[in-house]
């Protein structure tokens, strides 16, 4: 199986870093700076789980592209959505699947209309990485999960195959008959943690020692109704562990999108507070924290965007 794996960022390149160290046939889609970047100092893990370091790992830019691959492993940021696209679409053949490990839902959508429906996976991963100022993987946790399926719940030969190739590499991967509702799960959690830990601009156990618990508490329930009306109510189960994580007392969890407000930089706010909120059924009289909280990030956007765009700057 021969796969493409869109950027070697961090989740990039842990997943794709992990199936090279397992002996599949992976190709990273990359720009110029981090082509030249991983051909100086290779590919580098730092793991709990175990250190990894491929000297000249196989890369492609995207002028270059020229054949199709059996799967494409799409780890970009939802910002970074329609870019992608463009460069590894030379890539998608009649029989290439696309696995996309972007937070929310919306880019299925985005996915579908480019590729068509049969083309696209379902897929999410439960992992804290990033790259460090000299261009290594930094894992962050211990939790190095890749979940995908069938979108039609249906396990197909095509995804039996990604299976046996996921399995010759160090991380946990799993072939769900319930992706859609895993990646929903996922949605109302994280949603949850950006809405509350960028609206008060500070971590989880910091919310809870100011006594903001119960703000939490009805974000996430604001946030698992709007799944429910879409059709995938978050399990009991899932409920109580997004519950426990979000209210720990002293925990130092923030979302990703809190840390890309810190550096300066653009967040994924219309992907994962925007579209959830797109989807909230009116209800009158009721005040809205995701709507809140999905301002506060979009009005951070607007005028990092101003400023971006002033002379000198």
């Amino acid at each position: 199986m021969r796969i493409l794996v869109v950027g070697a960022g961090s989740i990039g390149g842990y997943f794709g870093g992990r199936l090279l160290e397992g002996g599949c046939d992976v190709t990273f889609l990359v720009r110029p700076r981090r082509a030249a970047q991983l051909s100086a100092a290779g590919l580098v893990l730092r793991s709990p789980k175990g250190d990894y370091h491929h000297p000249r790992p196989p890369t492609v830019e995207a002028g270059a592209l020229r054949e199709s691959f059996d799967l494409v492993l799409l780890s970009c940021k939802a910002y970074d959505l329609d870019d992608a696209i463009r460069s590894f679409a030379p890539a998608v053949g009649p029989n290439t699947a696309i696995l996309p490990l972007l937070n929310g839902i919306r880019h299925l959508e985005v996915l579908e209309r480019q590729f068509g429906p049969a083309a696209v996976l379902g897929g999410q991963c439960v992992i804290s990485v990033a790259l460090d100022e000299h261009g290594a993987v930094r894992h962050l946790n211990d939790s190095h999960l890749l979940s995908f399926g069938e979108r039609d719940t249906h396990p197909s030969a095509r995804v039996r195959a990604i299976e046996a190739a996921f399995s010759r590499a160090r991380f946990e991967s799993r072939l769900s008959d319930q992706i859609l509702q895993e990646m929903w799960e996922k949605w109302v959690f994280l949603a949850t943690l950006a809405g509350i830990t960028c609206l008060m601009r500070a971590t989880v156990g910091d919310v809870v020692a100011a006594g903001g618990a119960t703000l939490t508490t009805t974000l996430l329930a604001e946030c698992a109704a709007i799944a429910a009306d879409s059709g995938f109510c978050p399990t009991d189960s899932s409920r109580e562990r997004s519950l426990r994580m979000l209210t720990a007392p002293g925990s130092p969890i923030t979302a990703s999108m809190l840390r890309d407000i810190g550096r300066g930089g653009p967040t994924e706010v219309e992907h994962v507070l925007g579209d959830l909120l797109r989807r909230r059924v009116p209800e009158t009289g009721a005040p809205s924290i995701l709507r809140i909280a999905y301002m506060h990030v979009a009005a951070y956007e607007i005028s990092r965007q101003r400023t971006a765009h002033l002379p000198g700057s």
